[in-house]
């Protein structure tokens, strides 16, 4: 499905973007993404397509907003039959909520209800339209830490199981995981939009590796085979719209900084000796910040830290190595 749409009102927005399966909308709070929902869904005066012009009661969208909205004096089934039109609504209502799995709770208003099960609710009740679109606001943001990948991923092969596309906003990397088809968006335009593996691995540019969660940024020079860091040279492949002399980012993962054992040779290439600023744990790994030639933050896994024993203001060498290391066209004011 392709969506192109603008918006004037309450940000200026245009977005022209794909839905493909379970698809997943990023981005911090404040871009727009609940006002792009809202416009699919014909709650927001929007121009484009696909549904341009038709009032809500008359898109195929069902829609499932950040607070669920479900009805506290109403049970499970009776949250599930308010849209249907037609006899029958306790059957079919029924029908609905075995479809996602909760006809034993049926009878149950949302407050006996956990946050997964309130949303299985949700969706039947949007289910209960024919939708050919779901759209779902935050679909993380009630739910508790300890189970959240978990109700998610039950609530995602749900809709997969119903072959509906689906487009989910969220400012959470933990759902872009999910994803078929991953969106980035900034403020009033769509940043990149690819399957998630491609996206997560090759940002092309600052803005979505930020999003992304690239700690390590920092603004470089091209040079020949590689970059220059201040006066740090880094090798790496060159892409081939980079030109010697250029400005651009460069960009690494905390958990692709590696540490050099002292029992093993270096690596050949990006080496850099300095100290252990601080180390500390991070569930279920360590988080630290490495000062030297350049500052990084690096995060091991607990299998790492239990063989090295490492410690703050312990001396180190790191290695970055040329494969993990990304680049994207762009300027700064601070490269040197």
């Amino acid at each position: 499905m392709e969506v192109h749409y603008l918006i004037r009102k309450p940000i200026l927005l245009e977005a022209c973007f794909h839905i493909q399966g379970f698809t997943v909308l990023l981005g911090e709070s404040g871009v727009g993404k609940t006002t792009l929902l809202r416009a699919l869904a014909g709650l927001v005066p929007a121009e484009g397509r696909p549904y341009g012009g038709l009032p809500p009661e008359r898109r195929p969208v069902g829609y499932l907003p950040q607070d669920l909205a479900l009805f506290p004096h109403m049970t499970a089934w009776e949250n599930v039959a308010f849209p249907l039109k037609g006899g029958n609504l306790k059957e079919r209502a029924l029908a609905l909520l075995q479809r996602v799995g909760l006809l034993d709770h049926a009878h149950k208003r949302p407050h006996q209800l956990s946050g997964g099960q309130r949303q299985r609710v949700a969706l039947a009740r949007a289910l209960a339209r024919s939708p050919e679109l779901l759209l779902l606001d935050e679909p993380t943001s009630a739910l508790d830490p300890l189970t959240k990948d978990r109700i998610l991923g039950e609530l995602v092969n749900l809709i997969r199981q119903e072959g509906i596309p689906a487009l989910a906003v969220s400012h959470d990397p933990a759902l872009a995981r999910m994803a078929d088809w991953l969106l980035v968006m900034g403020r009033g335009r769509i940043l990149q939009e690819g399957p998630p593996e491609e996206v997560l691995a090759s940002p092309k540019e600052v803005e979505v590796a930020r999003l992304l969660g690239y700690e390590n940024l920092f603004p470089v020079r091209i040079g020949e085979g590689g970059v220059w860091l201040g006066q740090v040279h880094l090798h790496l492949p060159l892409p081939p719209w980079a030109r010697p002399g250029q400005e651009a980012w460069l960009g690494v993962r905390a958990e692709e900084v590696i540490v050099v054992r002292e029992d093993r040779p270096p690596p050949p290439q990006n080496v850099l000796e300095g100290v252990l600023a601080s180390l500390y744990p991070e569930g279920l790994a360590y988080r630290g910040h490495f000062q030297g030639p350049v500052a990084l933050s690096l995060l091991l896994p607990r299998h790492v830290q239990e063989r090295l024993r490492l410690h703050p203001g312990q001396r180190l060498r790191v290695a970055l190595k040329p494969h993990y290391l990304h680049l994207m066209p762009g300027q700064a004011e601070e490269v040197p």
